[in-house]
């Protein structure tokens, strides 16, 4: 594989940041980029300080051992379902997914990112799925500092899937794919039959297979500004489960109560957060978390997510009625949500689907 110079891999972020801050200069909104803790310049205001807290460890090896006792299930799922229930996150450990394997993602992940940044938006690679910032962002503090592959899992193993000159990473992605499924669906499983959903089985969630799930390869490079950018801005994400691998560097924060704490990386540790579909099937049990990357000012950070989503016309009910939501599919709530963020710059999300 050529070497290339760094900076021809980079994503032009720093054109679309002065971009957009000029913009905020021309519409007076320099106060609102200083508030978000988005650097401007002359912006004096400081952010809030954040303190760092370990999210509820839960080992989930008993979910799938043989010679786990019914008592040691129950507890576990207890504690998943309290954690989802308080926290909207939890990291969980013996969860099967290899370490061997995660190691080697993140070494076909920087070797990926590492291509000429005309090659990552022009080759086509990963199913076209290449992203960059935030094509939506009307103001500097709606900027996500960071890259990605959003990839559909039925693309992984597709043989039109261009891999470029990187076709090792196929077989690495998909065995991160499965793994990271099993663990998805082990655990929404436990949730629904937390709530009494004895019928969850193995069809629950309804909808969500590798032809609808996605895997997400992040890069958030360093941001020569300030480490208090955003390397993913303040949100919640609009599927039942998330899992999540990240590296050492850490930047993840999410909100708990009325404060930002970041979450503090643990080494053999997978993240898993509920999303928004979750939370209106559970009736508001089981809690959507805002959450966001900070970036680094000098260490770029990698991570890996799985996002469990169903198919566009599955309709998402509830555990039990009533329900504080009226009907809708995942198709209606993700329309209504790509509307908001280009109408006001932002997600609404659930609110919009209250009763």
């Amino acid at each position: 594989m050529p070497a290339f110079a760094e900076s021809a891999a980079e994503p032009p972020l720093a054109d679309s940041y002065h971009a957009l801050l000029r913009r905020d200069q021309g519409s007076n909104r320099v106060v609102d980029a200083c508030a978000t803790a988005v650097p401007s310049t002359g912006c004096q205001a400081q952010p809030q300080p954040v303190s760092e807290c370990e999210l509820p460890m839960i080992d989930v090896g008993c979910l799938t051992a043989a010679g786990a006792t019914p008592q040691e299930r129950a507890a576990c799922a207890a504690a998943i379902a309290a954690a989802a229930s308080e926290w909207g996150f939890f990291q969980v450990v013996n969860h099967g997914v290899r370490q061997d394997l995660l190691d080697a993602m993140r070494r076909e992940q920087v070797r990926l990112f590492r291509l000429p940044f005309e090659a990552k938006t022009t080759a086509g690679l990963l199913n076209d799925s290449y992203r960059w910032g935030t094509p939506t962002a009307t103001s500097s503090g709606q900027l996500s500092w960071s890259e990605a592959f959003h990839v559909p899992l039925a693309g992984i193993s597709d043989d039109r899937c261009s891999y470029g000159e990187l076709t090792s990473i196929r077989d690495v992605t998909q065995e991160v794919a499965i793994a990271m499924s099993k663990l998805a669906n082990t655990l929404a499983r436990v949730l629904a039959e937390s709530l009494g959903h004895s019928r969850a089985g193995s069809q629950f969630p309804e909808g969500c297979d590798e032809r609808t799930c996605f895997l997400r390869l992040n890069r958030y490079p360093p941001c020569p500004f300030s480490p208090d950018a955003f390397g993913l801005v303040p949100h919640t994400d609009s599927d039942f489960l998330t899992v999540l691998c990240q590296d050492q560097v850490g930047g993840l924060q999410l909100m708990k109560g009325s404060r930002w704490v970041a979450v503090k990386p643990i080494p053999n540790a997978l993240i898993v957060n509920i999303g928004d579909l979750f939370q209106a099937w559970s009736n508001d049990r089981y809690k959507s978390v805002e959450h966001k990357v900070v970036t680094n000012a000098t260490t770029e950070r990698f991570s890996v997510a799985y996002f469990l989503c169903p198919s566009y016309d599955s309709p998402i009910g509830a555990c039990e009625e009533p329900s504080p939501y009226r009907t809708f599919t995942f198709g209606e709530y993700r329309r209504r949500v790509q509307e908001d963020v280009k109408k006001t710059g932002k997600k609404i999300g659930l609110p919009n689907f209250l009763m």
